[in-house]
């Protein structure tokens, strides 16, 4: 039989966590606005996430466009229709797979980073000793760090696609024998501006939604190295949830828009 109390404080938890969260967000907006502006700091985390998840980045990118030609090749094939493959490649990336795929390995990389230092400078002492001190540490932690990743996870995003598409043109060029030219022209052909720019905004709601789950759980990180541990594993968890809820919403939006 189903345990009715134990569902029901799970349900209380989530809605708890989801109230705190809005609550985080609405703080975040408010001393986004505030001086002094940590410009160092932000700086400085953009080129920690965008350097130590470019790497990973592009290899994802790159498999996913490889594996995406490979696998729909072959179909295209029995229906004579494979002259179509850069078209149907260059939408399925911009469009959906590149933003989606890319948000997901960043809120791994990038999400649990930020939950796990946050939550051992929490465990530590550290966010304490700068309150005492007068420094504002929500101002130089939080801030600094969910702008970084709102601002990064686009650029990371275009970059990602970029390769991907090579990735696929790659397979097509030893399969196909296409030239690069006629490959692009094809997929930049086959986009409109109706693909892009919803991709694009979504992107940044992407990186919005993994600094700000990041930071909230590593900012009220529980006490004990274990603690640390949920910290990190919960943000990519929450993370990864709020990512498909996000694009499923801007798929949505984005119809009707168009469809207007």
């Amino acid at each position: 039989m189903l345990d009715i109390s134990n569902i029901q404080s799970h349900i209380q938890t989530f809605l708890k966590e989801i109230g705190e969260l809005s609550y985080f967000t609405a703080r975040f907006f408010k001393e986004s606005f505030k001086k002094p502006f940590e410009f160092k700091e932000f700086l400085q985390q953009c080129y920690n996430m965008g350097n130590r998840s470019l790497i990973l980045v592009a290899i994802t990118g790159f498999i996913i466009g490889s594996v995406l030609t490979l696998q729909t090749r072959p179909t295209l094939m029995e229906f004579g229709a494979v002259s179509w493959m850069p078209s149907m490649v260059g939408i399925s990336i911009i469009r959906e797979i590149g933003p989606m795929i890319t948000a997901l390995v960043c809120a791994g990389r990038i999400g649990s980073g930020i939950g796990a230092e946050l939550g051992s400078m929490r465990v530590t002492e550290q966010i304490d000793a700068m309150e005492v001190s007068g420094t504002n540490p929500f101002k130089y932690l939080v801030v600094t760090r969910v702008m970084a990743t709102t601002f990064m996870i686009p650029l990371l995003v275009i970059i990602g696609d970029a390769i991907g598409l090579y990735g696929s043109y790659l397979v097509e060029n030893l399969k196909g024998d296409v030239s690069f030219r006629l490959f692009f022209n094809q997929v930049f052909e086959s986009l409109e501006f109706g693909d892009i720019i919803p991709a694009t905004i979504k992107s940044f709601f992407f990186g919005l939604a993994i600094g700000l789950v990041g930071c909230f759980k590593g900012y009220y990180c529980d006490k004990g190295t274990a603690g640390v541990g949920r910290a990190a594993n919960s943000a990519v968890v929450f993370t990864s949830l709020l990512l498909f809820i996000i694009d499923f919403i801007a798929v949505f939006a984005a119809d009707i828009f168009y469809d207007l």
